[in-house]
C-alpha cells in the first residue's frame, strides 16, 4: 500500500496517497477525541499476548501466504462487498494462510476497525492491521483491537518517524512490516525494530504491477529479517519463483477477493502449490 498504489490525479493537485494521508490526520484527530489513550489500552485485547508472525510464516505446516480481507481499492473499486470478514478469514487460515490482512481504512477501502477486532475473535493466527499508520495512536489502537502486526508504509513517514513507531510497536509486543518499492525507501528506513521488509510490486508511474521490484530487491534485504512480497502474486509459479529468490511471505488480496468465494480460491490455489 505504497504511493507506487496509487495513480497521480492530473499535474496539480494531490495523488491519491496523498489525499489518503491528509485525510487519515483528520480521521486520527477524531479518533483521540472519541477515544482515549487509556480508553484503548484498557480494553480486553490490550494484554494479550500477541503471535510471532516469523513463527507463523516460517511454520513449514503454512503455505507463507499472508491472505488479505479487501472489499475495495481506489484503483479498482468495489472488489467484493459481499462477503463477511469472518467467514473470509476463518477460511483462509483453515486453507493454510499463515497471517491475515485486514484492511481497517474506510473511506477508501471499505474496511472498519471492527473488521479487524471481527476477525481477531474468529481465527488463532496472526492478523495485520493493513492500514496508512501515521500516528503512535494508531499503534496503541492496533494493540487493543486485536492486530498483531503494524504495517509502516516508507512512502509516507520519515525515517525517524518509522524509528519511533516501529519502537512503540515493539514495546507492545507488536510485530512491524515495513513497505518500500524501491532500493532508496529499504536503505533509508531499516532499523532494528523491523521483524519484516515487504516490496510493493506496484508502480506510481503507470500504475503497472511486476514482481521484478521484488527480485531487484531480494539481495538488498539483509538477512535478519523476514521478506514478503506484495501484489502482482497469481499464481503458483511466481511464489515458487519468489521463494528460490529468498521470500518467506506472500501478500495476496485481490487475487482471491475478486472470487464470490474468496476461501475457497484460496484452498484451490494453495493445490497448485503442493
Amino acid at each position: 500500500m505504497t504511493e507506487h498504489m496509487f495513480p497521480l490525479q492530473g499535474a496539480r493537485g494531490l495523488n491519491i496517497l496523498d489525499k489518503i494521508v491528509l485525510n487519515k490526520k483528520a480521521e486520527v484527530i477524531a479518533a483521540k477525541k472519541n477515544t482515549s489513550t487509556a480508553e484503548l489500552e484498557a480494553s480486553v485485547l490490550f494484554s494479550r499476548q500477541t503471535y510471532s508472525f516469523k513463527e507463523f510464516l516460517l511454520d513449514p505446516a503454512r503455505t507463507g501466504i499472508i491472505a488479505e480481507f479487501k472489499r475495495r481499492s481506489p484503483s479498482k473499486g468495489i472488489i467484493n462487498d459481499r462477503v463477511g470478514v469472518e467467514a473470509v478469514t476463518t477460511a483462509y487460515a483453515a486453507a493454510g494462510a499463515s497471517a491475515l490482512s485486514v484492511l481497517t481504512d474506510t473511506d477508501f477501502f471499505m474496511g472498519t476497525k471492527t473488521d479487524l477486532f471481527k476477525a481477531r475473535s474468529a481465527n488463532t493466527i496472526p492478523i495485520l492491521r493493513k492500514d496508512f499508520m501515521i500516528d503512535e495512536y494508531q499503534v496503541i489502537e492496533a494493540k487493543s483491537l486485536g492486530a498483531d502486526i503494524i504495517l509502516l508504509i516508507a512512502a509516507i513517514l520519515t525515517p525517524a518517524e518509522i524509528q519511533s513507531l516501529a519502537s512503540l510497536a515493539k514495546s507492545l509486543g507488536l510485530n512491524v512490516l515495513l513497505e518500500v518499492h524501491n532500493l532508496e525507501e529499504l536503505q533509508r528506513s531499516i532499523n532494528p525494530n523491523l521483524d519484516a521488509i515487504g516490496v510493493n510490486n506496484r508502480n506510481l508511474a503507470d500504475f503497472t504491477v511486476s514482481v521484478e521490484t521484488s527480485y531487484k530487491l531480494a539481495e538488498h534485504i539483509p538477512a535478519e529479517f523476514l521478506k514478503i512480497s506484495e501484489s502482482a502474486i497469481s499464481d503458483t509459479e511466481t511464489i515458487k519463483g519468489l521463494k528460490k529468490a529468498g521470500f518467506n511471505g506472500f501478500l495476496i488480496g485481490e487475487n482471491f477477493m475478486k472470487q464470490t468465494d474468496p476461501g475457497l480460491a484460496m484452498r484451490e490455489f494453495v493445490e497448485g502449490l503442493k
